[in-house]
């Protein structure tokens, strides 16, 4: 039996507390903006709002995948939304993203433009205009999709799970971290159990179930997230560690992983991105705090 007091809920919930926590101050139980903020459009149709957590490196690493065969089309800007700070819920963005959520795009190669939210849906739209990254094949495609949503589905479990109560929640709380650390094991024997079969989750091809379960995954088996490595034994998952390993050595993803990304060493950062040349004169210098 807990020594912490027996928590009764009331018959009527209210949002009279904050919840505490890292994001305590832009957590709420309402939509829409809080601030009028128009949103920055650059030169290219393709146009990025995000933030470097897995969610934003899933698009980063697809658009940087498509530059890298050589589609010119797939040139973009990528726009930097501090969501701790609440950028997400400016006028702008939530007119792009009325869940307000990053990441969000903006394809301005079509009139009117066209708006797509959610990290699933960006890949799976990216993929079918450049005609890359799915396969062609009913039965491949098949099995690539069941993957992409299977993350879509699994990731708020390591993330909002998980990782809330064990890295971010104000206070340690055995029941959630028990509870959702089983799901996270679970969730990467499902993985390993698959990738002991083929060498992708799709298959023999990397598509966009590699490139949206890796930035979650991929990166918590490689130690990235949460630090949480070694609690969770991720070493046990040999096929999962092997696919990871992969696919970090890929030069697209390497450039992906550092576009929107304000943390960690500062040789990884990128904060925005409007050109491939960024990629050297390291736009993070050019940025102040807060911008």
């Amino acid at each position: 039996m807990s020594d912490q007091t027996e928590y009764v809920p009331p018959r009527v919930w209210k949002w009279e507390r904050p919840s505490g926590g890292k994001f305590a101050s832009i957590n709420r139980p309402v939509a829409g903006p809080t601030h009028d903020k128009p949103l920055p459009v650059g030169r290219h149709p393709l146009q990025l709002y995000s933030l470097g957590t897995p969610n934003g490196v899933k698009v980063t690493v697809m658009l940087e995948e498509l530059l890298a065969l050589g589609h010119a089309d797939a040139e973009y800007d990528a726009w930097l939304i501090r969501i701790t700070e609440g950028g997400q819920f400016g006028s702008g963005f939530v007119e792009v993203n009325p869940n307000s959520k990053i990441p969000a795009l903006m394809d301005h190669a079509t009139t009117p433009p066209t708006r797509v939210f959610e990290s699933g849906a960006i890949l799976l739209y990216l993929a079918e205009r450049f005609g890359e990254f799915l396969p062609g094949d009913h039965a491949t495609r098949t099995e690539t999709l069941n993957w992409l949503f299977w993350q879509m589905g699994s990731a708020p479990f390591l993330g909002g799970g998980f990782g809330h109560f064990y890295a971010y929640a104000p206070e340690a709380f055995p029941y959630p971290i028990d509870r959702f650390a089983m799901e996270v094991k679970r969730q990467l024997d499902v993985l390993d159990r698959r990738l002991a079969e083929t060498p992708y989750l799709g298959g023999d091809a990397y598509t966009i179930a590699d490139i949206a379960n890796w930035p979650w995954y991929g990166q918590l088996v490689l130690g990235r997230l949460y630090d949480a490595g070694e609690f969770l034994q991720v070493q046990e998952y040999a096929h999962v560690q092997r696919w990871a390993k992969a696919i970090d050595a890929r030069p697209a993803v390497q450039r992906g992983r550092m576009v929107n990304r304000t943390f960690g060493e500062p040789s990884e950062q990128l904060h925005e991105r409007h050109d491939a040349g960024d990629f050297a004169t390291r736009t993070q210098d050019r940025l102040k705090p807060g911008s």
